[in-house]
């Protein structure tokens, strides 16, 4: 495969401090990156170490005599495979979607024919402005690729989402992508396809103002649809009450108990192909919701609590049903557990992993191990996006190994990575 080109402009955000190592997980990947700055750009990262990371002069200037009298900023619109913009401030993606070109990368994004990715990165609120919500919207109906953001601890000291997605995961789906690849079988496995996820927790009410409920994020399954997606497939995300923003592209359907999760699955589950159930279901719920809120009138409380619906098990049961995917989040006895879960719920793969404190729920990083009846492949610790992808990958192969299609599908990312 030729190794692909990659232009990356880096714009004036906090986040520009992460594109010397953006720039060297690309390469590491076998890309050619060249840099372009903004301005403000070089106010948190230096012309020095991006050159010297990349291997290339770093531009910044449309009016640099020398190189623009071979029309340089089109010389560099052609050579490009994909343009990526890491991080795009709001600002950015403001003068991007009105089409303005008052400098030299936002000439190059209207001269170039290459793909375009842009890896927002900004404070949450400004992140969830309605301005910028419409800019993005804007954008991706133009098809630019939204990598992101990620959800954390911010600059500014406040939390949600708004951080840059971190380089490894941006390099990940960047030479992922069907375009970069050069890939033409498998690199959308699951087109044509109907994936359904499901994500988040679910709340079990004990009356009007308090719930049983758990720690699940939703990151995992709300990664898994987008790569889902990413890989071609229609999917239909069934979400607990998690608060994320919703992938583009996919439906969505809110819900807040096990039982609502169990109606919704069922509703949907006709046409489905592949099903992948990565909420966190309580596996118990309180016999009797009160009408109104428990007053504290006694010493002590005890509380009659019934089993949920198990919604793996009946989609695994359905005739002709969906190639199921269930989830094992385990405390201990990982493995044993999930071979456990897996026979007894006649399950076509399982998704082991580890939860405790600061482990799985909550956390932008998994771990994973897979397996399915006749085998198993471990995935290390990485992203949830990336991780998610390279899920997505092995997923598609079994299904299709399983119901005998002439797919190939080329695993790549994290099981053969170092």
């Amino acid at each position: 495969m030729a190794q692909q080109k990659i232009l990356l402009g880096v714009t004036g955000g906090i986040a520009a401090y992460k594109t010397p190592e953006l720039v060297r997980r690309l390469r590491d990947r076998g890309a050619a990156v060249q840099v372009v700055m903004t301005r403000s750009a070089a106010r948190f990262v230096t012309e020095t170490v991006l050159q010297a990371v990349s291997g290339h002069p770093v531009r910044t200037n449309l009016w640099d005599e020398q190189a623009e009298a071979a029309m340089g900023h089109i010389e560099l619109a052609r050579w490009a495979d994909h343009v990526l913009i890491a991080p795009a401030t709001a600002e950015f993606m403001a003068r991007l979607a009105a089409g303005s070109a008052p400098d030299l990368l936002t000439t190059l994004c209207l001269a170039t024919r290459a793909p375009l990715s842009i890896a927002p990165a900004m404070n949450h609120v400004m992140w969830d402005h309605a301005a910028v919500q419409a800019n993005r919207e804007c954008l991706q109906s133009r098809g630019v690729r939204i990598l992101g953001p990620a959800e954390g601890d911010q600059a500014c000291g406040e939390t949600g989402l708004g951080r840059m997605v971190e380089p490894d995961a941006i390099a990940a789906a960047l030479l992922a992508d069907a375009t970069l690849a050069g890939a033409t079988v498998g690199s959308q496995p699951l087109q044509g396809r109907t994936v359904m996820v499901t994500a988040g927790p679910t709340r079990e009410a004990i009356d009007p103002v308090r719930f049983v409920s758990n720690r699940s994020s939703g990151k995992m399954g709300y990664a898994l649809a987008q790569a889902a997606a990413e890989a071609g497939a229609r999917v239909v995300l069934v979400s607990g009450p998690v608060q994320r923003p919703v992938p583009q592209g996919l439906e969505r359907i809110m819900i807040e108990s096990a039982e609502e999760l169990f109606a919704a699955t069922h509703a949907h589950i006709d046409d489905v192909d592949i099903f992948i159930a990565a909420a966190a279901v309580s596996d118990y719920r309180p016999r009797r919701v009160e009408s109104q809120k428990i007053k504290k009138t006694r010493a002590e409380m005890t509380l009659d609590f019934v089993k949920s619906p198990d919604i793996l098990a009946s989609v695994a049961k359905l005739a002709s049903g969906p190639f199921t995917v269930g989830f094992a989040a385990e405390t201990h006895k990982v493995r044993e557990h999930a071979l456990t879960k897996l026979a007894a719920k006649q399950l076509d793969m399982i998704i082991a992993n580890e939860v405790g404190a600061g482990i799985g729920f909550e956390q932008d990083e998994n771990a994973a191990h897979v397996y399915w009846r006749d085998g198993d492949q471990a995935f290390p610790l990485a992203h949830k996006s990336t991780l998610a992808r390279a899920l997505i990958e092995l997923i598609a192969q079994r299904y299709n190994v399983g119901f005998g299609e002439d797919t190939a599908v080329e695993l790549t990312a994290l099981a053969s990575r170092d």
